[in-house]
């Protein structure tokens, strides 16, 4: 599905990480399911416990800027209170020890590499620095990227446009030279969108569109389909 856009200046492709190019939900639930065995929460559902967890996470994005460290902890305390349990949220670290084994999506190196051919290509991550770099993507693939964008360097996330503000400035081309992939509505097209910059929504799960955010200029169901729009 698209709109009518011109992506004819466009010079720079940017593309959240988690979720769009790293198969984050199911790279992490093991890290859930110890963090829910220690607090003698085994019987509970790891993917709605998981998913409490994450929608707490984009609300704290938009606070004043804190380390996505630190929201996670926070975000774990509540989802433990949501859940009645009595865990310990400095367990999160779990999840941390888990991005060295994140795991690509299969499309995504082979789309990268052929669009890699005709732009420049960003990765822009409500994300800390060093847990970035400890992905898979990043230490193996890093030299594809000519710009990395992190809520670190940012001193904000994506959902009130900080983040994106951020790659605007370093990209070294205008609003009409970039092109955003994601696949979160509530922080990709909330962020971006309201800025002018126009976007792909990469919606993997098949989920609905949230009648609240701002409609992306695409929809495709992985990154290679992007092939079709830009190689």
């Amino acid at each position: 599905m698209g709109l009518s856009t011109d992506l004819s200046t466009v010079e720079f492709l940017s593309f959240d990480v988690f979720g769009t190019l790293i198969s984050v939900r199911d790279s992490s639930y093991g890290a859930f399911e110890r963090i829910l065995q220690e607090a003698s929460g085994a019987g509970v559902d790891v993917r709605a416990f998981w998913e409490h967890w994450e929608e707490t996470n984009i609300e704290g994005y938009w606070d004043p800027y804190r380390p996505y460290r630190d929201i996670c902890k926070a975000s774990l305390a509540s989802a433990f209170e949501a859940f009645d349990l009595k865990g310990d949220p400095e367990s999160i670290q779990h999840y941390f020890d888990s991005f060295a084994d994140f795991e690509l999506y299969d499309d995504v190196i082979p789309a990268l590499n052929e669009l890699k051919k005709d732009y420049r290509l960003a990765v822009v991550s409500n994300i800390d620095d060093d847990l970035l770099a400890a992905t898979p993507l990043m230490r193996k693939f890093g030299g594809l990227f000519s710009l990395v964008c992190t809520a670190e360097k940012a001193r904000g996330y994506k959902p009130d446009g900080t983040l994106f503000r951020y790659l605007l400035e370093h990209a070294g081309v205008g609003v009409d030279g970039i092109f955003h992939s994601g696949q979160s509505q509530f922080t990709d097209m909330v962020g971006a969108k309201p800025l002018g910059i126009a976007m792909a929504w990469i919606n993997r799960r098949g989920i609905s569109l949230s009648p609240k955010v701002p409609k992306p200029d695409y929809t495709f169901p992985d990154i290679k389909s992007l092939l079709t729009l830009l190689a």
